[in-house]
């Protein structure tokens, strides 16, 4: 698994072996620390222009929509259809994105996640698009206050996670802001999955380009 280090200073490497070695010379913080190491930290998050994470989501969520209303669209046959890469089928794909944002923000408020088999978007996978649609609005707003009441980006959060293929479960660490960055960048990579997918059915969605949705543009007369 690989891994981004912020060093003191802004420098950023990537540190898989730094974790590794970290771990091996037990200097990594305990379960529960007060403050995350400073390699760690997303201090400022909301302080620096353009890294609010509220903001981010709210482009997460405008992106979201062209591709929902093209989904919507689809028959239940291209909607199930198998692709050979990914979670398979846009709906495995988009129940998938889904359930980890309803996790992601447990994981934000401190509050435990059940097994996997007892989280209620997992019915997804079964269903229609409508029924998921309905719930993932509902989930935004969940989102979006979820976002809002963090104060402190920087905090610590500590889980263990289920490896599968009956692996010993895996230690987490992160902070606050980790947890809304995988949020946010997990339905990046798996929206660009869904997109190859719309494009191979004849319902591409482009365009999605931060700057063009959620930039200031005003026309200017003149060459």
């Amino acid at each position: 698994m690989a891994y981004l280090t912020l060093f003191p200073g802004g420098t950023v490497a990537p540190c898989s072996r730094f974790w590794h070695t970290r771990t091996q010379q037990g200097t990594l913080p305990a379960p529960g620390a007060d403050e995350a190491p400073a390699h760690w930290r997303f201090a400022g998050m909301r302080d620096a222009a353009g890294l609010d994470p509220v903001e981010i989501y709210e482009y997460l969520v405008r992106a979201r929509g062209p591709i929902l209303e093209r989904v919507g669209a689809l028959s239940d046959a291209d909607y199930t259809r198998e692709f050979p890469f990914g979670e398979r089928t846009i709906r495995n794909t988009l129940a998938h994105v889904a359930a980890a944002e309803w996790a992601y923000n447990r994981r934000l408020r401190g509050e435990p996640v059940p097994p996997m088999a007892q989280r209620p978007f997992n019915r997804f996978y079964e269903t229609g698009f409508t029924p998921l649609r309905q719930a993932w609005g509902e989930l935004v707003e969940e989102t979006r206050r979820t976002l809002q009441g963090i104060e402190d980006w920087s905090r610590p959060v500590d889980y263990l996670a289920a490896a599968g293929g009956g692996q010993p479960r895996v230690r987490i660490r992160t902070t606050t802001g980790g947890i809304a960055t995988q949020l946010v960048l997990h339905e990046v990579h798996h929206r660009a999955q869904v997109m190859v997918m719309l494009r191979h059915l004849g319902a591409p969605v482009e365009s999605l380009d931060y700057s063009i949705l959620m930039f200031a543009r005003e026309e200017e007369a003149g060459p």
